[in-house]
């Protein structure tokens, strides 16, 4: 059995987070699916998605770490092509990915006491997010 669902979110701009485990719960409940697999996926390719102790600190020192690794202020190819500033968001996006699955036991994520799954914006302006959230099994 398969079941999708779509989540939106608004974002403010580059390094901002958002725990989507209760929404991704909720789906999960909704699909009657006991046993299987999720999948949330970003639609787009300046945004993660990802699995992290969602407090305050790490929600500051991610964005931090990837700034360091792959810092705004450099001259990328995507930056001589179409000028837009978001060359590092593309790089830093694709870096953590686009996607996570996680395993669903008794109609619940198998995951970690302090482990949930974030959506992170990497462009550098507000946008509508979109998504997709599948879940598969019995």
């Amino acid at each position: 059995m398969v079941y999708q669902e779509q989540i939106t979110i608004s974002t403010k701009g580059h390094g901002e987070m958002h725990d989507l485990t209760d929404k991704v719960s909720q789906i999960i409940k909704k699909s009657g699916i006991k046993a299987g697999m999720v999948n949330v996926f970003n639609i787009g390719s300046t945004a993660a998605i990802g699995t992290i102790e969602f407090e305050p600190g790490l929600q500051k020192d991610l964005p931090q770490l990837l700034n360091k690794l792959i810092p705004p202020n450099r001259e990328y190819g995507h930056e001589q092509t179409w000028h837009d500033g978001n060359g590092h968001s593309h790089l830093q996006a694709t870096w953590l990915g686009p996607e996570i699955t996680v395993p669903i036991r008794d109609g619940k994520l198998i995951s970690g006491t302090w482990q949930q799954i974030f959506h992170l914006e990497c462009d550098i302006k507000p946008r509508q997010r979109q998504i997709v959230v599948t879940v598969y099994g019995d």
